[in-house]
């Protein structure tokens, strides 16, 4: 059918313009959040792009939901402005049969939002854990840039090296500042080495330098000179990298259904038919007298998923607290997405209700 090519095409071309608009802003989201934990210490710079491309990938889901709701809305309160849709009213069809060729269109996106959500979501928020878990459990060696002061965590040091040679370890101009029983210890040196011993410790030790000792708030600071220092760095035992119900995968989520899990599965099951839910609303939502006609429908259009999205959210929040269960939580919003699409075509095919001729424009008359 000619109609319904055209309602795909150009479908296609709007959902694909707003997907794009949408992920830019998301893009530039991202960059700066972690361009912010990498500034911070919290990541690894090197990891920027991937940590970057990994969350992308995980908000696909949402962002396509979002997409095809603002797309089904933007082309046909177009085709109602233009008149468009009077080809359709006149081939003796009504509004309830306009669902066909939207939901053939939709079906695929709302498969993959459902195996994004599903499988895809958490793979990306594991390796997002891996990646950062990885590089907060490193030692503090490997923690070492040259020309940056670094602070560690589980000591009281402070390091400066000014270079450092990949090939050899060798460093020049070391300073090492290390606060033990309220003495604070400060030694600089002009070179040194990094030396890896059989037994998993790392030395940093250092030549011919000077080394002060000494209370901060007393003056009894002690002087010494010396040929070679060395800072022992034990190396730390692996630790084992921990997923919470975020990070684990479905099936898992499945064979351990505490409230935390379940309300897990909860949001990632709903994303896809809160996706079905808001594209059923768009059809008749998106109703505009051609006399009348604007665009402020769209309002009601992001009221519309802004209830939906944060019911889905309190939704899993009362699930995981052990609020709500899950049976009786996860059907209800669904059916009233349903049965809100429902009322809007009998009311456009019928509209014999005042209140809403009043309140939703174009609403007198089809």
């Amino acid at each position: 059918m000619i109609f319904e090519q055209s309602l795909r095409r150009e479908l296609s071309y709007t959902t694909g313009a707003v997907f794009l608009v949408l992920i830019t802003i998301m893009m530039t989201t991202l960059v700066i959040r972690i361009l912010g934990f990498a500034a911070a210490g919290a990541i690894n710079p090197k990891d920027v792009l991937v940590l970057i491309m990994l969350a992308v990938i995980g908000y696909v889901a949402i962002i396509l939901s979002v997409s095809l709701f603002v797309a089904t809305m933007m082309v046909l309160i177009r085709w109602h402005k233009d008149s468009e849709m009077v080809v359709w009213y006149a081939s003796g069809l009504n509004l309830r049969m306009l669902y066909g060729p939207v939901l053939r269109f939709a079906t695929p996106w709302i498969t993959v939002i459902a195996v994004m959500a599903i499988f895809v979501w958490p793979w990306t928020n594991s390796k997002t854990t891996e990646i950062t878990q990885k590089f907060k459990g490193r030692d503090e060696t490997a923690m070492l840039v040259p020309g940056q002061f670094f602070e560690s965590l589980n000591t009281n040091r402070v390091f400066f090296i000014e270079n450092i040679d990949p090939t050899t370890n060798k460093i020049q101009n070391l300073f090492i500042s290390d606060l033990k029983n309220d003495r604070l210890t400060v030694a600089m040196a002009e070179s040194g080495k990094i030396n890896f011993l059989d037994n998993g410790v790392k030395q940093i030790k250092i030549e011919n330098g000077r080394r002060y000792e000494g209370q901060p708030s007393k003056g009894d600071f002690k002087i010494l000179e010396f040929e070679g220092y060395t800072v022992d760095i034990e190396k730390k035992p692996p630790k084992p990298i921990t997923f919470s119900p975020k990070e684990s995968t479905t099936l898992s989520l499945l064979e351990k259904p505490d409230p935390i899990a379940l309300g897990e599965v909860l949001w990632r099951i709903g994303l896809p038919l809160m996706a079905f839910g808001l594209v059923i609303i768009a059809v008749p939502l998106a109703y505009v007298n051609p006399r009348r006609g604007n665009y402020i429908t769209l309002i009601y259009a992001v009221f519309t998923y802004l209830i939906y999205s944060n019911v889905l959210n309190i939704s899993q929040t009362l699930v995981s607290d052990s609020k709500r269960d899950f049976m009786s939580t996860f059907w209800p919003m669904h059916m009233i997405a349903i049965f809100v699409a429902f009322f809007l075509v009998q009311h456009r095919i019928n509209p014999s209700i005042a209140w809403w001729k009043r309140q939703i424009p174009g609403g007198s008359k089809l």
